[in-house]
């Protein structure tokens, strides 16, 4: 007798396979964490097929069908990131260019891990130099959230703002970027997220007016500081308030202290 198949045999299949594939994949990332751990000393060509494998998981990844597991992929492809990202080591041989491998997948997955973003802001324009990029995917993870279901998405205008002004010079995008911050942060219930939208407001007023100003590069750079996730971020902020005739100090309680130059006060 021949058997037929039915979906829901095909659905509990597929599940299976990628339930596995998740689980290998992880068990040889573990082993191969667990061997450098153990003081392992691997050259350059070793950390490039390494880095290899792992890009060629998350296109993988990015493009098949994760049946109802979309969550746990998303979530394991961060947990990856955030494993890339802090090997210093394997970097140095590397590079950080394959970032924008792991945030495909999550937007692809799970557009709305809305604290996934200022990572993929971070590692993508500020380590890897490509800001169209950050902003591509910012583009299209924007049009799964919702403000009324997630109530800091309004940060994703934010981070897309800044790429666009800071990172590629287009300070009109950047307003219309800081408008819809704007329009987002004004929805919540929040009274800090709403107390924000004024200021996100003037931003984009003062880009329409100057696309190329000044007071308004100073202040994305004092938010990018603010809320920077790594030290480079840090730095490239530091960096660029000064160059605009800022001076930047950090308190005793850790917070930071900003002058702004004269000419901006």
């Amino acid at each position: 007798m021949k058997y037929r198949w039915r979906w829901s045999d095909l659905l509990g299949v597929g599940v299976t396979v990628v339930a596995l594939a998740i689980v290998a994949m992880m068990q040889r990332q573990s082993l191969e964490t667990l061997q450098r751990d153990a003081g392992e000393v691997l050259t350059d060509a070793e950390y490039q097929r390494q880095t290899a494998q792992t890009i060629a998981q998350m296109e993988a990844l990015a493009k098949l069908p994760a049946f109802g597991f979309d969550n746990l992929v998303a979530d394991w492809a961060f947990l990856q990131f955030l494993q890339f990202f802090g090997d210093s080591e394997a970097r140095r041989s590397t590079g950080y260019d394959d970032s924008p491998a792991f945030f495909r997948v999550i937007v692809a997955k799970d557009p709305r891990f809305v604290d996934s973003y200022p990572y993929l802001s971070t590692a993508i324009t500020v380590y890897a130099s490509q800001p169209q990029t950050a902003v591509n995917l910012m583009t299209e993870g924007l049009t799964h959230l919702d403000p009324h279901y997630q109530p800091t998405a309004y940060l994703v205008w934010v981070f897309r703002a800044m790429d666009e002004l800071l990172f590629l010079g287009r300070g009109l995008d950047a307003a219309q970027s800081y408008d819809r911050a704007a329009d987002w942060a004004e929805l919540q219930a929040d009274a800090h997220i709403r107390d924000a939208a004024p200021y996100y407001r003037s931003l984009a007023q003062t880009l329409r007016n100057d696309p190329d100003s000044r007071m308004a590069q100073m202040n994305a750079w004092i938010w990018a500081l603010v809320n920077a996730v790594s030290d480079r971020s840090r730095e490239t902020a530091i960096k660029n308030i000064e160059r605009l005739g800022g001076k930047v100090s950090r308190l005793p309680d850790g917070n930071w202290q900003i002058r702004h130059p004269e000419d901006l006060r």
